[in-house]
């Protein structure tokens, strides 16, 4: 039986692996190990222990969880010396992935290594393209521009396309009967990130940006088992009138959701996906944001504006991260007027951009992964 070690190290890329899982399973019987989250769980996988022990962002926040963070790469590297998988595949977290991959080079490791969603050299420094091209066999981009980058340094990079657009439409209607909120109630959804220090940070100025808007607001949040826990105990304190929702209902969620206001990621389009406009937020410790700010070398954070090269979507970082700010640009959004229809309208140009002919990126990414084990055994 071929097994294949995945190692997702954040909620987004726990949904790209159980896609891919699925569509390994079409081409035949094959048996997972690793590290993900609860949606690779529901696809048959033991976690080797907690993704939320992975799941950190940030320089100065990584910084209390490196002893943690180097038991859990030594733990994961015995685990994959113990189990010989056919193939390797990690998923993003190229902090944690990145160093799982330098250590299996280091110690002389055939097992083919394949590495899922290019990290953003285009947006950043194109050092971590040498990286990649020195500690992994093949890379999978999301973008038709990224294998450029990489192939340069003689790593083989390959376009599959942006799994978001295999998502599919939620029951709107069925989630507000579910949850008894009335029809005509406008219905917010916040989206604080999948990390701690995410949501420790954006659900304070959720919660104030809420109370700035009318009082009929009715909030929702899809949470992530990483954080569920402690988004919950936040919401309830809030005194505001929140729905908690798990993972398994969030495309329900968006469709019912008349506007949302979403930490910078691949939510955004999601959100863009099922057309619910939105304002983009984040912040991160002072000393991050000084740190960033000198290496970044793009004009937006969000994908739907790079994609089209103008602020589709509204971004509020860092000290422009505040209640009166986000309540201004949200105000228009709810109303089925001009700014409303241009950021749709931008997000589904957007989303053009992503696409491409034929199968689906999953089905592309397990194509590629198979080909690599077939050319390995050869």
């Amino acid at each position: 039986m071929t097994l294949i070690y995945l190692i997702a190290g954040e909620p987004s890329g726990d949904i790209l692996a159980a896609r891919l899982m699925r569509a390994l399973r079409e081409f035949g019987p094959i048996e997972f190990a690793g590290i993900g989250g609860e949606a690779m769980r529901a696809e048959g996988l033991h976690s080797l222990f907690p993704q939320a022990d992975l799941a950190v962002m940030g320089f100065a926040e990584v910084v209390p969880r490196i002893p943690r963070i180097l038991r859990r790469l030594k733990q994961t590297l015995a685990d994959i010396e113990a189990r010989k998988p056919d193939l390797i595949v990690t998923i993003d977290s190229w902090g944690f992935t990145g160093r799982v991959a330098k250590k299996l080079k280091q110690s002389g490791s055939n097992i083919p290594r394949l590495h899922y969603v290019a990290p953003m050299v285009w947006a950043w420094k194109e050092k971590r393209a040498r990286q990649l091209a020195e500690r992994v066999d093949r890379l999978l981009c999301l973008l038709p521009n990224e294998p450029a980058y990489f192939e340069r340094h003689g790593l083989k990079a390959v376009h599959v396309g942006h799994p978001v657009l295999e998502s599919s439409r939620g029951d709107g209607a069925a989630f507000r009967l579910r949850h008894r909120i009335p029809a005509d109630a406008e219905l917010l959804c916040l989206l604080p990130g999948s990390r701690h220090s995410e949501t420790s940070r954006l659900l304070p100025v959720f919660f104030a940006t809420a109370r700035l808007l009318h009082p009929g607001l009715r909030l929702v949040i899809p949470s992530v088992e990483t954080v569920y826990a402690e988004v919950a105990a936040a919401a309830a304190a809030s005194h505001l009138p929140v729905t908690m929702v798990r993972q398994d209902e969030k495309w329900d969620c968006f469709a019912a959701s008349d506007g949302a206001m979403a930490a910078s990621g691949t939510v955004a389009l999601e959100l863009a996906v099922a057309g619910v406009p939105m304002v983009i937020a984040y912040k991160v410790a002072p000393a991050t944001a000084m740190i960033v700010r000198r290496l970044l070398t793009v004009k937006y954070v969000s994908l739907l504006n790079l994609l089209v090269d103008r602020p589709v979507v509204p971004e509020f970082l860092q000290e422009n991260c505040t209640p009166s700010l986000l309540a201004a640009a949200l105000r228009p959004l709810l109303q089925d007027g001009p700014e409303r229809k241009a950021q749709l309208a931008g997000a589904k140009e957007a989303l053009a951009a992503l696409g491409v002919e034929g199968e689906s990126p999953s089905r592309r990414a397990a194509r590629q992964a198979l080909a690599m084990i077939e050319e390995n055994r050869k």
